[in-house]
């Protein structure tokens, strides 16, 4: 079949969906996004490439949109029908990537359900998520019930981390903690909960989730007594049927090369929230290791020795060896570490997180690259000898299965503790790697702080540009793929993007940009409102600032959201706040996110004015249409943390090679975060709504046009200082 009549025919099925929903509203902007959803697919090469004529493989066709379609056009509508109709067509599969867990459900639990009881051929989807968000049934099991190990102590799983865990707690935490683990296993048992922890009726901390969380390193797969029963591998199963498959980038880059999603050359790859894309690739990329808390080694190596003695695995010799100079190593580095860096890392105010400092260009003191090749070394040879042990224990699982449970265990013991060592490996490796003249370094930098009475040295590193990372490990696997978000462009192009995102220069690449069906300048508008004191003079600024807010949300009827740039700027606005003000302003982290915007709607729908302060992870993702949210209140522009050392280390080799920073980077990408947080504003083409800026680098300054440019044509009114 042609690709025209692929493309059609992905067509005809959009207009029948659009067609057969109740109430349907033509949107021009929503089939145009449609027609290249559907045009992108249908020409890209998917899976094995026939030979032309000289026996010589052909080179596939590479097919990539890049989409801007802004709020309202329908955007999950008009990638989700052809991409579906095209897979079904081409006997492929769907995988859409998305940010947030948040849109990931809305997916599967509202709109493909919707799509797939309009579409004429039927097709299945399924949710996946990292295995790290199920819960290891061994794991809830064993610390279900009193918390001690049901093994012998050498079998213990967490012998010892355990005890030092419950020697921190109070004692009454502690009794929480396992009746908590209790009513999660009965409820579990009793098939009232799936083991998702998302779908748990309030998600429990990190730290108490963890030990239950299953792990790919403690994992044994079918040999796992627990297997038929497992939440993680029962979701697996709904993949391997599912022709559309939800995921996040983070699992999407985690796994690349691990078989856990659908090929990426035998597959159509929708990314949407792709803004996110480039952050995401960085956080995957970036590694760190801990300097001073190395007791868990030690340990690694006691079970390593114990459990390949067992299994008469001839690699064991060296384990100790290794181990004592991994923890010499990082002794060392932690010592070296503040012969150089103490006094300015002890010279920085604790109250502000750990003290942080960055190593200029990326070039390491020559004191730390010897320990540094020693460490790297080490820890390689440690990582094979535990290979040798897990392929023996494996092979053990397989001959016999009736120990299943025995050697599961010992397994866990090696996996629990392994990642760490490979993480020592890679940071090892980053920290070392030096950039040739001219070449990219990566971000490298210590950290130190407390933890009780006990000083923790870290060390870090981390790529600086997410577009060669993304070009290398993820474009280079794609065949066909959408991108798409309602923030794409930046100071009106998509430039700044594709570069962050690696696809700048790339001859696959499109762009298309789709405007918004809201009339934003008869629905909204913008007030730039001015201050005496410069954003830069923080304490005369935040005061000010704060005045006028104040002044502001005094007047809100209904609902309100005021973003704000620091938790300092916060806390000063909540402390001044009037008492008769307090009872109407909700602020972020006082309660859970689901029960705050709860309490928010229930607020407004009885007629009550409610004012929601938060921060970043508020500016984007909150869909509070009409009363919800008739005021959106900008303390400040967004730009990034000064201090983020990978930023740093960008803007200073953009600097080294002549270029501007401030223009190139810090812009551009303010200009994205902008115009999500005005985008809270506008949900609905009924919606009335004003937006409120108290910066006025907005209108006084070059770059501040710049940032006008990329927001929705609000009707502009400027105010001057109260």
């Amino acid at each position: 079949m042609s690709q025209q009549v692929w493309a059609a025919q992905a067509l005809e099925s959009f207009d029948a969906v659009v067609q057969a929903t109740e109430g349907f509203r033509s949107r021009p902007g929503q089939r145009l996004m449609a027609e290249q959803v559907a045009r992108t697919f249908s020409s890209a090469t998917l899976g094995k490439v026939d030979a032309d004529e000289d026996g010589c493989e052909a080179a596939p066709t590479r097919s990539i949109a890049v989409i801007q379609a802004g709020t309202g056009v329908g955007k999950s509508l008009a990638y989700c029908a052809p991409a579906i109709a095209l897979a079904l067509a081409r006997g492929t599969r769907v995988l859409i990537s998305t940010a947030t867990v948040a849109l990931q459900e809305q997916l599967v639990n509202k709109d493909l359900p919707a799509l797939a009881a309009r579409m004429h051929q039927p097709f299945k989807f399924a949710l996946a998520k990292g295995r790290g968000r199920y819960v290891c049934k061994l794991k809830l099991d064993r610390l279900a019930g009193t918390g001690e190990a049901e093994e012998e102590a050498d079998d213990d799983l967490f012998a010892e981390e355990e005890a030092a865990a419950r020697a921190k707690r109070p004692r009454h935490e502690t009794e929480a903690r396992m009746q908590f683990y209790s009513t999660m296993a009965q409820t579990l048992s009793k098939g009232a909960w799936d083991g998702d922890r998302d779908s748990l009726d309030t998600p429990p901390e990190p730290e108490v989730w963890s030990p239950v969380a299953a792990e790919g390193a403690s994992c044994t797969g079918k040999h796992c007594p627990a297997f038929s029963q497992c939440t993680y591998y029962d979701k697996r199963k709904e993949l391997v049927g599912a022709q559309v498959i939800v995921a996040n980038h983070d699992l999407l880059l985690s796994s690349l090369g691990a078989r856990v999603l659908p090929e990426l050359d035998n597959c159509l790859l929708v990314l949407d929230e792709a803004h996110h894309l480039p952050a995401t690739a960085l956080d995957q990329f970036a590694c760190s290791m801990d300097l001073s808390r190395i007791t868990w080694i030690e340990r690694l190596a006691s079970r390593g020795l114990r459990i390949g003695a067992l299994l008469e695995v001839e690699e064991i010799a060296d384990i100790p060896k290794h181990s004592a100079q991994l923890r010499q190593t990082l002794q060392d580095l932690a010592r070296i570490v503040m012969d150089v860096y103490g006094a300015q890392l002890k010279s920085q105010p604790s109250a502000w997180g750990p003290a942080r400092v960055r190593v200029p260009r990326g070039e390491l003191p020559e004191p730390l690259i010897a320990p540094l090749g020693l460490l790297a070394a080490s820890a390689d040879g440690f990582l094979e000898a535990l290979r040798a042990i897990s392929k023996a224990l494996r092979a053990e699982m397989r001959d016999k299965p009736d120990e299943a449970k025995r050697l599961s265990t010992l397994y866990a013991q090696i996996g629990m503790l392994a990642p760490r060592l490979e993480e020592l490996h890679a940071t090892a490796q980053l920290l070392l790697q030096d950039a040739p003249e001219g070449a990219v370094p990566a971000a490298k930098w210590f950290t130190l702080e407390t933890d009780g009475d006990f000083i923790v040295v870290k060390a870090h590193a981390s790529p600086i540009l997410p577009g060669t990372t993304l070009r290398n490990h993820l474009w280079s696997a794609v065949r066909g793929a959408v991108l798409t978000s309602a923030t794409l462009t930046s100071c009106g192009n998509f430039d700044f993007f594709l570069r962050e995102a690696g696809l700048h220069g790339d001859e696959a690449a499109t762009t298309l940009e789709v405007p918004s069906p809201f009339n934003y300048a008869a629905q909204g508008t913008l007030v730039a409102a001015e201050t005496r004191a410069e954003p830069k003079n923080a304490t005369q600024f935040t005061a000010e600032m704060v005045d006028a807010l104040l002044h502001d949300i005094a007047r809100v009827e209904y609902g309100a959201l005021v973003l704000f740039t620091s938790r300092e700027q916060m806390r000063q606005a909540v402390d001044a706040l009037p008492t008769a003000m307090r009872s109407v302003v909700l602020v972020q982290n006082a309660l859970p996110r689901t029960q705050l915007l709860k309490r928010h709607r229930e607020r407004v729908e009885n007629g009550e004015p409610s004012v929601i302060f938060g921060m970043q992870s508020f500016g984007e993702g909150l869909d509070l249409p009409g009363r919800l949210c008739e005021s959106v209140f900008i303390t400040k522009l967004p730009f990034a943390p000064p201090d983020d050392p990978v930023g740093e280390a960008r803007a200073e080799w953009l600097r080294a090679v002549g270029r501007d920073p401030f223009s190139e980077l810090v812009v551009p990408a303010t200009a994205i975060r902008l115009a999500q947080w005005v985008g809270r504003a506008i949900r609905t083409e009924e919606d009335q709504a004003h937006v409120y800026c108290y910066d006025k680098r907005l209108t006084r300054t070059s770059y501040g046009q710049r940032l006008l440019k990329g927001l929705p044509p609000f009707a502009l009114q400027q105010r001057a200082a109260l």
